[in-house]
């Protein structure tokens, strides 16, 4: 019982790791990249989903990006939705597709970007240590249940938490790399 309680929360906490990647590989250091758009929300008749799936998003070159909608009259929706993200971006519309151009990257734009990073790094580490509550609450319960003794309860709390400082640390590491690409010139 432990251990599914300990192999669920490594599971867990590998997967909070996995999302801030991945949300790192949207960031960005001046050039276009397709996933940038990926987490920018449109309001497709009432309900709000990503770009990716009203549009065809593509690369027209390195540093810009192509925005073509389904429907034109998601023209106009997209483009808002684009310029009111956190990314910092200016799109214009020429006539059924949207360029959306990368600015260049100045040092207040680099800054603004690791803002953003760390937020990202810091959601990443509430998420683990959510799944470290979690997984301490399920021992509690055991314990309470008389499913397993208190040294048991106290040695997969040990064991959890060792996990918790070693994901937390693959944040930090990760969020540290991503910073120095950003300030690099």
């Amino acid at each position: 019982m432990i251990n599914d309680v300990k192999k669920s929360a490594e599971q867990r906490m590998q997967k909070s790791l996995e999302t801030f990647k991945t949300d790192l590989s949207k960031v960005r250091t001046g050039r276009a990249h397709t996933g940038l758009l990926d987490h920018v929300m449109v309001d497709y008749y009432g309900s709000d989903v990503p770009v990716n799936q009203v549009a065809n998003v593509t690369l027209i070159d390195a540093r810009t990006i192509g925005v073509q909608p389904w429907e034109k009259n998601m023209l106009a929706k997209i483009e808002k939705a684009i310029r009111d993200s956190d990314l910092g971006l200016n799109p214009s519309s020429m006539g059924e597709i949207i360029r959306v151009p990368m600015p260049a990257l100045t040092e207040e734009r680099r800054k603004d970007l690791i803002k953003v990073v760390r937020a990202e790094a810091e959601g990443a580490r509430v998420s683990i240590r959510n799944v470290r509550r979690d997984c301490n609450n399920d021992l509690k319960n055991l314990l309470k249940d008389k499913e397993i003794t208190e040294d048991d309860e106290r040695r997969g709390q040990d064991d959890i938490q060792k996990f918790t400082d070693k994901y937390i640390a693959e944040v930090d590491k990760a969020l540290a790399a991503k910073e120095a690409e950003l300030m690099a010139v």
